[in-house]
């Protein structure tokens, strides 16, 4: 798939004017034409696999204008900004004068106005086009089966209900658009109000994925699975507090899917085990496969690299993981996690500073710090920061590629650039879901149960990072929880700070807090310590009732309007 994937960004800008696909930017819509494209042409079974890829190679979020007023880190699917730094995992990092509009999602003072909203906007509603693109010229294809035409169907509409999902948990109040929408032809007509709830169009649509696509692709790792599509749809029903539905799906993945934890944690995040026995959603990325400026590379988390120092290159030195997770990683001398009380004492910045704490052998695969090895890059020290004093001395580490692998997996231009798949979600996303749904049906020693599948896999000490000598890098003592558990909400906070654990700086947990109902309490808590760190957060607060959802880009409500009125209205608070 990934060899198509290079000149489905030019081709299916071309194609979505050619057919009537609306756009959010003017510019995308002049690009000047190098051929002419017709549903005649496409209308058969190579034309739908080739525009069914692009449906596919927009899940990255980089769209086709690269290097416009559109910075491709604004769409990426991980969501480094909203579901990250917005959150209490991580600072924008990088300097105080670099990036402003970050800055001002990370203090909740944003507005609509924003690029990045348009930016993220786009690059879902894009993706959204190009999946009923697929389904209309699937309907006209006369060389396919129709079992092919369900399964081109299936990932077209499982796509669709993901790229609706993005703009669900960004926004809340979106309209829905399908293939029938525009089918008129009529300019109009994907101009809806979002005056509706959509999570039920996009339940329908991964509902139909789940039923209609096969267990495995053989020998295409990229493409979505049933499996992928009931985890997706489990996610939607968890976003929803409808933990009955979700659990069925969830359990059904776990008997029948065929997944295992992979016994290092670490392989969840290089690239030569991209599509291991843990990865359900994989994002792909390639590199060296003849596309300009490598963009099929992770452009989307192009900025989130050491400085300098000697590690990669000397750009960017943005999202970095904040004091406040750092401390989330000691444990107890039981092993344990501090559920409560983790941040009253700092983990150092330098480790060999006096820390006499015991730490989860998860933070140095999550987080680059001093006097430990980044990678195989050399031990962190100061310079791998760009400015210390404004957002601390931790940089990233999850999506950097190894030193060895510079040239191969990474782009030969740019060693930012890398073969690095995003897993979306794996099989430790659905068993702690699980565990969140067994908490809420009361059977709590199955809550802990699933908890411990993950902690056990994290004490493995083939998987610790090591010094020179051998010796471990940090004081890792991590345990299973083994006293029974009694207490629905004790159960809860434990599912919740493992998701936290687990996860950390991978773009999800913003949007947890939301879905459990806890931003408020638990970003407000946050920054009135982190205004005591970072200057620049002074007087941050999120507001209830507002700050949950992102602000509509301004622009596009404009672009909304019909007969003279808008048919886009604002979120609350904005």
């Amino acid at each position: 798939m990934t060899n198509v994937m290079k000149k489905i960004k030019v081709f299916a800008a071309l194609l979505a004017a050619s057919l009537g696909v609306v756009s959010c930017n003017e510019d995308f819509l002049t690009v000047t034409p190098l051929g002419v494209l017709s549903e005649g042409t496409l209308s058969n079974a190579a034309g739908v696999n080739f525009v069914l890829t692009g449906a596919y190679s927009l899940l990255d979020g980089v769209q086709t204008n690269v290097g416009s007023a559109f910075p491709d880190w604004t769409g990426s699917a991980d969501n480094w900004v909203y579901g990250s730094v917005a959150s209490d995992d991580a600072y924008k990092g990088s300097n105080a004068g670099d990036q402003p509009e970050i800055s001002l999602i990370e203090a909740y003072t944003h507005t609509g106005d924003l690029t990045h909203f348009r930016g993220k906007w786009r690059a879902v509603y894009d993706g959204i086009a190009r999946t009923n693109d697929v389904i209309q010229l699937v309907e006209k294809a006369t060389d396919m089966t129709d079992v092919q035409k369900t399964q081109a169907v299936a990932q077209a509409r499982f796509l669709r209900g993901h790229y609706h999902f993005e703009a669900r948990k960004m926004f809340k109040n979106v309209p829905y658009i399908d293939d029938k929408t525009y089918s008129s032809g009529d300019a109009n007509s994907t101009k809806l109000p979002n005056d509706k709830e959509i999570w039920p169009n996009i339940e329908t649509d991964l509902k139909f994925a789940y039923d209609n696509l096969p267990n495995r692709w053989a020998g295409a790792p990229g493409r979505v699975t049933k499996w992928a599509a009931g985890a997706t749809l489990a996610k939607a029903m968890m976003f929803q507090n409808k933990f009955a539905d979700a659990k069925t799906i969830l359990e059904a993945i776990v008997a029948n899917g065929g997944y295992t934890l992979v016994a290092r944690y670490h392989d969840n995040f290089r690239a030569p085990t991209n599509n291991n026995t843990e990865s359900i959603f994989e994002i792909q990325h390639s590199v060296n496969d003849g596309a300009a400026i490598s963009n099929n590379g992770n452009r989307g988390h192009t900025l989130n690299f050491p400085y300098g120092g000697g590690a990669l290159t000397t750009c960017c030195g943005f999202f970095q993981p904040s004091q406040n997770l750092v401390n989330a990683f000691k444990t107890n001398a039981d092993g344990l996690p501090f559920l409560d009380d983790f941040n009253a004492v700092d983990v150092p910045g330098n480790n060999s500073q006096t820390f006499t704490g015991n730490l989860d052998p998860r933070l140095d695969w999550t987080v680059g710090r001093d006097g430990v090895p980044y990678l195989d890059w050399g031990i962190h020290n100061p310079e791998y920061v760009r400015d210390r004093a404004y957002a601390g001395p931790f940089t990233p580490k999850k999506s950097s590629p190894y030193r060895s692998e510079n040239g191969t997996l990474t782009w030969t231009g740019n060693p930012r650039m890398n073969a690095n798949n995003y897993r979306i979600i794996r099989l430790s996303h659905v068993l702690l879901w699980l565990a969140e749904c067994e908490v809420e049906a009361g059977n709590l020693e199955r809550a802990r149960a699933l908890v411990n599948q993950i902690r056990r896999r994290a004490a493995n000490a083939d998987g610790f990072v090591k010094l020179a000598n051998g010796s471990n890098a940090g004081n890792y003592v991590i345990r299973e929880y083994t006293a029974t558990w009694t207490d629905k909400a004790t159960a809860q906070k434990a599912v919740r700070f493992e998701q936290r654990l687990e996860f950390a700086m991978e773009g999800h947990r913003f949007f947890d807090l939301v879905r459990w109902g806890i931003a408020d309490q638990v970003i407000n808590d946050y920054l009135t310590v982190e205004q005591t760190r970072r200057t620049y957060l002074r007087g941050a607060k999120f507001v209830k009732g507002k700050h949950e959802y992102f602000p509509i880009p301004n622009q596009e409500i404009l672009n909304s309007a019909k007969d003279g009125q808008a048919t886009l209205k604002q979120n609350p608070g904005f």
